[in-house]
């Protein structure tokens, strides 16, 4: 359990000390569902929330809270502390609490893959140590915070999953967690929209490496390595992962099976090992190389990381193989972007190899003006990728449905069908599938295709 004095808050925040009751807390909380007896409440005002709305709820329930706005009466029985900024102050308890601890720090950011890749490296480094990370993706300005006040005296490494939606924003987290050691999964096209290039989001993305001592790089990634004036510049040192090219880590020898992706783990300076992955795809086998690196840079040898790596099992709604009778069944639906479509429907034709390909996307989100030629794009890689039945949900996905009737005319491609969203193709799927499919179902978070997921399975 974290403990976390009022001395903390007052050196770290700068606030003002309005009541006084208890001396310390055993966690901190911004959301009266889930606080706790012990714990400090933060009202913090969002886009879409305010905190202040349950402010009499939190000291019902926690120990105290810090507040912006001074309250009209006190309470006699509870802590108040009062900050010119609650998230700001936040912010600040939570580097305060990391820079109290001087121990291996890992963030890791990229496209894709963030969350699968910071579970791998605590699938791993948690054998040997005992390591703080943030829980689900709360990777964000207010997640990574909270999840830094959970930090224990005994720990010794943490891992952070760093997200983004604008530039300036990786720089922050940083500037919070102080990072160590850097990941950088991919440079993909998600953000689009809202950082304006393609350039935007890489350039967003390696602010990470500000700081490091150690940055982890995917050298199959051609607009990471390939004249990067950020990267050339990188004082640090730098460990590569590679499926296709040479690097400090690779894989080789890659295999799918029943359960997963087999391959040969090679590390420059140690003999290769097989690792039989409980996890499908080939993007996961990158993620699985981006951990070991992670590891081999904190000292852990081969056998534990082939033991991390091997314990590690897939996330729901991430790639998640489900099989029922004669359909094979690909949840994916957690989130997409472009990039993430097309890696997915690549492994779709990895693994289905008897029946029909099935591809049932949902609109892909957060690409503003490029939206349309993103969803059109997907079209034409269905053509081209050469899927037996494309199921459009949404309307931007109705574009690339059809973007395939244009292309293939009179001949032979895809089955289109199109939905105006997942409630609707919820109701018609069945009526679609057959024995013997291979389904993939993805889509981006709002869409909510797991819906779709469930009529299947309880069909099947």
């Amino acid at each position: 359990m974290a403990v976390i004095t009022v001395e903390d808050i007052i050196e770290a925040t700068g606030g003002q000390l309005l009541t006084e009751h208890s001396k310390y807390f055993d966690g901190v909380s911004i959301d009266t569902r889930t606080i706790s007896e012990g714990d400090l409440f933060f009202a913090i005002r969002g886009e879409n929330f305010d905190g202040y709305e349950f402010l009499e709820e939190a000291l019902l329930k926690g120990r105290g809270a810090v507040v912006e706005s001074r309250p009209a009466a006190l309470p006699k029985d509870k802590v108040i502390i009062y900050v010119s900024d609650t998230l700001r102050s936040l912010q600040d308890l939570a580097h305060f609490l990391r820079k109290k601890h001087d121990i291996p720090v890992v963030a890791v950011t990229g496209s894709n893959g963030k969350t699968t890749t910071k579970e791998m490296i605590y699938a791993i480094v948690s054998r040997k140590f005992k390591t703080l990370k943030n829980e689900g993706n709360l990777n964000n300005h207010i997640g990574l915070p909270l999840s830094l006040t959970r930090l224990q005296s005994d720990e010794e490494i943490i891992v952070l999953e760093m997200g983004m939606n604008s530039s300036g924003e990786i720089r922050r987290l940083c500037e919070i967690a102080v990072p160590s050691h850097g990941v950088i999964t991919n440079i993909g096209k998600a953000h689009l929209g809202r950082l304006g290039s393609y350039e935007a989001v890489r350039d967003a993305k390696l602010e990470i490496l500000e700081g490091l001592s150690a940055a982890i790089i995917n050298s199959d990634d051609a607009d990471l390595t390939h004249g990067v004036e950020n990267i050339k510049e990188f004082s640090g040192q730098i460990i590569t992962f590679a499926i296709n090219n040479s690097a400090d880590i690779t894989a080789r020898d890659l295999r799918t099976t029943k359960i997963g992706s087999d391959f040969l783990l090679d590390i420059k300076g140690m003999e290769s090992m097989s690792v039989s992955l409980g996890v499908f795809g080939h993007f996961n086998v990158y993620n699985a190389l981006a951990a070991a690196a992670v590891s081999f840079s904190l000292g852990m040898n081969m056998n534990e990381i082939k033991a991390g790596l091997e314990s590690y099992t897939a996330f729901p709604m991430r790639f998640e193989i489900l099989k029922a009778k004669e359909v094979t069944l690909i949840n994916d639906s957690y989130n997409a972007n472009p990039s993430s479509v097309e890696e997915s429907i690549k492994e779709l034709f990895r693994l289905g190899d008897k029946g029909r390909r099935v591809a049932v996307l949902g609109d892909m989100y957060e690409l503003d003006e490029f939206s349309e030629t993103a969803h059109r794009d997907v079209g034409k890689l269905a053509c081209e990728a050469g899927l037996d039945v494309f199921v459009a949900v949404g309307e931007m996905m109705g574009l690339a449905a059809d973007e395939i009737i244009n292309l293939k005319g009179g001949t032979a491609g895809p089955e289109v069908f199109r939905f105006n969203d997942a409630n609707e193709a919820k109701g018609n799927i069945m009526d679609i599938l057959q024995q013997g499919d291979t389904v993939l179902i993805k889509g981006s978070r709002g869409m909510a295709m797991e819906r779709i997921v469930e009529r299947i399975t309880d069909a099947i």
